[in-house]
């Protein structure tokens, strides 16, 4: 008997398929890969339901057959497969490009079991012997029983290495002893070593270790804070059902130290622990403390490690070798089992959504999956997001405070430095305030540590000619062109799709020479420190200066280690770094982001702020933070300086509940693409009409729009935009996959957005 399985193909915006299962051919289970045929393609799938019948009108003769079945058992767990098929629904995508973030690298076609292996050489019974043999009356030879003279010196030598290690050694460790290819070959073919092939395991855990200073054996003492908070967390945990808490501590409380001991108390009653970091700088640091707690039962998962590394450490989890999972937001489909406990750290931060189809955050998927698993999911932050604190404000989750820093070390010294008085002072192209350049003066002098925030890369943020008064812009994108680099070495950059050139010696609209440049980025702010401190180590962490693989790691294990006196960066030196030495924060151009034509702004600036103050005053030191702005009187800014959290969420609240926007109401953001503007906006046009027509006199969906994008043009297409809000998340998805599908050749022109971080 014929029968049919629908499978998710790593195709975006294509649904479910399905096919024939051949008679004689075992029925695959749910989550197994299967070779398909797509189209004048094969590809490799995932069963996601069994028994399917044939649908669509197709008939089932005219259903193809799988070409291979990979799996005898499930590749992917069947509750990481519902997440995932979860996942896709709820934001909109297709099945089949969700699967591919639950598949570790190389896992299209290859075996499950598929490994890197290495050549390991043995000694053998007749190699000891050998050994024993002294003098030129040697015994008879184990392999021929021909009387043979005594061993070389360099063989005897390495008999002698390998002798002392009886499970044997890699070659390439051989290799570094002096011991060669020929000589193991030599050896092998006399009989007096073994050589075998063994499997290995890419343990990233290994470097790791050096991001932790502390010695293993070191003891923390829980503040009465801390301990409250932990045996409230405790007691959750034993309900072993579906809890979500909200972790709600300053900077510096020690949110870690309860993630560490919450972790081993659900490990020791027999489940699992995922652990959730928003940024892959924060992971070796995080792993490394897991790993001292818990030992090799730790693993880690993100897109920084190898294909090898990531694929190897996947399969340990799957085999059932890891208690405790760390990783960025695509470890939330890790497939791990028996999970207790989820921990997002830093769960307001924006790195959890991811920018591209599938659009999910891994928070709210983390919570989704600790529902069905019945777990616990601890969400920290010092500073939350407001959909997080307004469900513990309501009574959806519960609320764990932490007010205080560890051993009473007091918060940062906040001065806020007004930059319209700094101009008029010094000019209007002064970056470092005399504030600043004092206190960084002042820290070096003492071998303190100082970080200096400004969240934008580049060297400058624009090139205009003042002769006609154009920019340098993007031929693909509507935005301008950043400078990067100094000297002949200075290219501009789009920021969006990559696109470069020379810096041009004259106008390109008007041949004037007269080009300058406007605004400054994190590589500006890096010289005008060396500039003020010529005799710091100073250096710079953004996404332009850990490109390649390690960079990060070396960057941060050097500023660690004392090596580097001020780091200058971007966000990421803000988030959860725990940098002792640090006693100074600088942050310029505070109000960067308030501009932005986004409904977060004040938000994202409140929690940048107080994250970065934050690093400051971490050690025995008390530390300072300086803010330079054109806005002191915002309230985000205002209240950053005091870390005044509830302040803030009352305030914004107000501004929220009068513009109908989240965490009061839901809302999509839709992005339609077009060759042209007015393509764009006609279709648009159209999809805002089928949405006003499907919600009819219910008046539940609210529509805005459409109207040109922020970000107007990218990659070389039009962008017009529409927005969605609603109280009713499920009406309003479903009215708009329903506009959408009546416009078939609109599917991948259109850009879903579920629960946008941002609407630009």
């Amino acid at each position: 008997m014929i029968s049919f399985i629908r499978v998710a193909v790593p195709v975006p915006t294509l649904d479910l398929l399905t096919y024939q299962v051949p008679e004689g051919v075992a029925l695959p289970a749910i989550g197994a890969r299967v070779v398909v045929p797509l189209g004048s393609r094969v590809v490799t799938g995932i069963v996601v339901d069994l028994g399917a019948a044939a649908s669509d009108g197709i008939a089932e003769a005219d259903l193809k057959p799988i070409r291979q079945l990979l799996d005898p058992d499930a590749f992917i767990p069947q509750d990481v497969v519902a997440l995932a098929r979860w996942t896709a629904e709820y934001y909109a995508a297709g099945p089949g490009e969700t699967i591919i973030a639950a598949l570790p690298p190389k896992a299209r076609g290859e075996r499950a079991d598929a490994h890197k292996m290495r050549r390991v050489a043995a000694i053998t019974a007749a190699g000891l012997e050998a050994l024993n043999v002294i003098g030129a009356e040697a015994g008879h030879s184990p392999v021929s029983g021909r009387r043979r003279g005594p061993l070389p010196s360099r063989q005897r030598e390495a008999l002698e290495l390998l002798a002392g290690t009886p499970a044997g050694i890699p070659t390439p460790q051989l290799a570094a002893q002096g011991v060669g290819a020929d000589m193991v070959s030599r050896l092998a073919t006399q009989g007096l070593i073994n050589l075998r092939q063994d499997r290995v395991d890419r343990n990233p855990l290994e470097a790791a270790g050096s991001f932790i200073a502390a010695p293993a054996d070191e003891v923390r003492h829980l503040t009465a804070e801390q301990a409250s908070g932990l045996a409230r967390l405790h007691a959750l945990a034993d309900i072993r059902a579906f809890r979500v808490a909200l972790l709600h501590g300053v900077t510096g409380s020690g949110k870690t130290e309860i993630y560490l001991r919450l972790s081993a108390a659900v490990r020791a009653s027999g489940r699992t622990v995922l652990m959730l970091v928003p940024e892959i700088a924060l992971t070796a640091a995080v792993a490394a403390l897991f790993g001292r707690a818990f030992g090799d039962r730790v693993a880690i998962q993100h897109s920084g490690l190898s294909d090898g590394e990531r694929h190897d450490q996947w399969q340990r989890i799957r085999r059932g070798k890891i208690d405790v999972v760390v990783g960025t937001r695509s470890a939330v489909f890790a497939p791990l089992e028996h999970v207790g406990l989820i921990i997002v750290d830093e769960e307001h931060d924006g790195s959890y959504k991811q920018e591209e189809s599938p659009r999910y955050n891994g928070r709210d998927v983390a919570i989704v999956r600790a529902e069905r698993a019945k777990a616990l999911v601890v969400l920290g932050s010092a500073t939350p997001s407001m959909e997080s604190y307004h469900h513990a404000m309501t009574g959806k989750y519960e609320r764990v405070v932490l007010e205080r820093r560890v051993l009473d070390r007091p918060l940062a010294a906040v001065r806020v430095v007004d930059m319209r008085e700094e101009y008029a002072a010094e000019g209007p192209a002064v970056v470092l305030s005399r504030a600043l350049k004092d206190a960084l003066a002042a820290r070096l002098s003492r071998e303190e540590q100082a970080l200096v925030l400004l969240n934008r890369r580049g060297f400058a943020t624009a090139v205009f000619c003042r002769q006609c008064a154009g920019t340098l812009d993007c031929p693909n994108c509507s935005v301008s062109l950043v400078v990067h680099g100094e000297g002949s070495a200075r290219r501009a950059r789009c920021h969006y799709c990559n696109y470069s050139s020379r810096v041009p010696a004259a106008c390109p609209l008007c041949s004037g020479p007269y080009l300058d440049h406007a605004g400054f980025g994190t590589e500006r702010v890096e010289a005008e420190v060396k500039r003020a401190c010529p005799h710091a180590r100073v250096a710079r962490l953004d996404r332009d200066a850990v490109r390649r693989k390690g960079a990060l790691g070396r960057l941060l294990s050097s500023f660690r280690d004392g090596a580097t006196d001020v780091l200058v960066g971007t966000q990421m030196i803000a988030k959860g770094h725990d940098f002792p030495r640090v006693t100074l924060v600088g942050v310029v151009s505070a109000d960067v982001g308030l501009g932005m034509a986004d409904f977060r702004a004040s938000e994202r600036t409140f929690q940048l702020l107080t994250q970065v103050a934050g690093r400051a005053g971490r050690g025995e030191q008390p530390g300072e933070a300086i803010i330079q702005t054109l806005y002191p009187a915002h309230y985000s800014i205002q209240l950053a300086c005091r870390q005044d959290y509830p302040a803030f969420y009352q305030r914004e609240l107000q501004f929220r509940r009068a513009m109908r926007y989240p965490p009061l109401v839901s809302i999509i953001n839709t992005v339609v693409r077009s060759r042209t503007f007015a393509g764009a906006m006609d279709d648009a046009a159209d999809l805002v009409q089928r949405l006003r027509q499907a919600d009819g006199d219910r008046g539940e969906v609210r529509v805005l729009g459409p109207a040109p994008a922020p970000l107007g043009k990218l990659r070389g297409e039009y962008r017009a935009q529409l927005l969605i809000k609603s109280t009713n998340r499920k009406r309003m998805r479903e009215a708009l996959v329903a506009a959408i599908a009546a416009r078939p050749q609109l599917q991948r022109r259109v850009i879903v957005d579920v629960d946008p971080l941002s609407v630009l």
